[in-house]
């Protein structure tokens, strides 16, 4: 008899055991972060990661009770990759939420799945207008090109500049920041004197700048993918364009903080338009640069590592309001209206488009004590992505 009540206890504390695995893993939620930390796109990765990681050191790893896991995942800047480890993470790492994606095709790859396993999407970084239209599952944080390009064709058009030559990247926001720039500087007036598109792998702009230079506008106004400014920026300066009496004006991904001392004096006067500057002025900024710098060895913060930062108070908002439940439907009906305090400034998520609203700021580059900086002088409030409103 004593055998069998042993047996009996020994079974019932197995099974109680048992029963509990599955609770305690529901309070963990992992966030399965897949960014370039490899290959010619590393330094979106490292930025997102960081703002990211910084966002949780700042404001802890719990949420509605739920303990917070960034389980972080090079795709190295290729889409089949990002597919496919966004498979994985669903499948065999239990992620509950996805997020990342340095670039547009990356983004774009993690669509069907986002879909199909109804999984939360966050993109932090790819800026082409079409992404959130791709699966009623994907919200973003960093911006749109057309959200940034339209404010700097009104400046420009605003400021005697009249003749203007686009050079882009040829892809997704490339095209958008063409399209989206010459709408509105050619609706205030301004003329396109050529529109010229660069390849994105291993571009070399040294003959593209030849025919800005020959075309002769006030003005040429660039995009191109965050940390290939460094080179632009030399060949710019090699090809005797600002000598030539050619303004350079772009989106700030030409500008990146990142990278943007390294540019030395030939990127001093450059306008852009952009969400975000390290420089700018507010007190959640100035804690933001402190905890960013601190975990990162003195490391700038850029735009990138805002969106990743911003992502993730994103997400933590939404759990907020769903009390926990990150199952796809009540987590994206609760991202629709949200908004926040960033350190870019006030930004909200549009509940039609599930994009964020935020303020633009046209910026030159300036020597601060020493150091380069994007100083904002003009400020467009609140806007949402063209392209979308264009739509309706």
């Amino acid at each position: 008899m004593l055998n069998r009540r042993t047996l009996i206890a020994a079974a019932g504390v197995a099974l109680s055991c048992l029963a509990a695995i599955p609770a305690a893993a529901q309070e963990t939620i992992k966030i399965g972060l897949i960014l370039p930390m490899t290959g010619p796109f590393a330094s979106t990765g490292r930025q997102v990661s960081a703002g990211a990681k910084t966002f949780m050191a700042m404001k802890g790893d719990t949420v509605a009770g739920k303990k917070i896991e960034l389980v972080i995942r090079d795709d190295a800047g290729t889409a089949d990759q990002t597919r496919r480890i966004a498979q994985e993470l669903v499948v065999n790492d239990s992620a509950k939420v996805l997020a990342g994606f340095g670039l547009t095709p990356l983004a774009m790859a993690v669509a069907p799945v986002a879909t199909q396993a109804k999984i939360p999407s966050v993109v932090m970084a790819a800026g082409t207008a079409s992404i959130t239209k791709a699966s009623e599952y994907i919200t973003r944080t960093s911006g749109t090109l057309p959200q940034y390009s339209l404010p700097v064709g009104t400046w420009a058009a605003a400021n005697k500049i009249k003749k203007v030559v686009t050079l882009v990247s040829d892809y997704g926001p490339g095209i958008d920041a063409e399209k989206w720039f010459t709408k509105e500087f050619k609706a205030k007036g301004g003329e396109i004197v050529e529109a010229v598109r660069v390849p994105l792998a291993n571009p070399d702009f040294a003959p593209f700048l030849q025919r800005v230079r020959d075309a002769k506008p006030d003005a040429v106004f660039v995009f191109l993918p965050s940390g290939a400014g460094s080179l632009f920026m030399k060949q710019f300066a090699d090809r005797g364009l600002a000598d030539a009496g050619i303004k350079l004006i772009a989106t700030g991904d030409v500008t990146d903080d990142d990278i943007l001392n390294s540019m030395g004096k030939p990127a001093i006067g450059t306008i852009t338009g952009h969400f975000y500057a390290t420089a700018h002025d507010s007190p959640e900024n100035k804690a933001y640069v402190a905890a960013f710098k601190k975990a990162n060895a003195d490391m700038r913060p850029n735009f990138m590592s805002v969106g990743g930062f911003d992502g993730m108070a994103l997400i933590y908002a939404a759990l907020e309001k769903t009390k926990g439940d990150v199952t796809g439907p009540a987590f994206m009906a609760a991202v629709k209206g949200l908004s926040w305090t960033s350190p870019r400034g006030p930004v909200s998520i549009d509940p039609e488009t599930r994009d964020i609203i935020q303020n633009i700021y046209i910026r030159e580059v300036k020597d601060v004590n020493g150091e380069l900086q994007n100083v904002e002088f003009q400020t467009f409030k609140d806007l949402k992505d063209p392209e979308k409103a264009d739509a309706k």
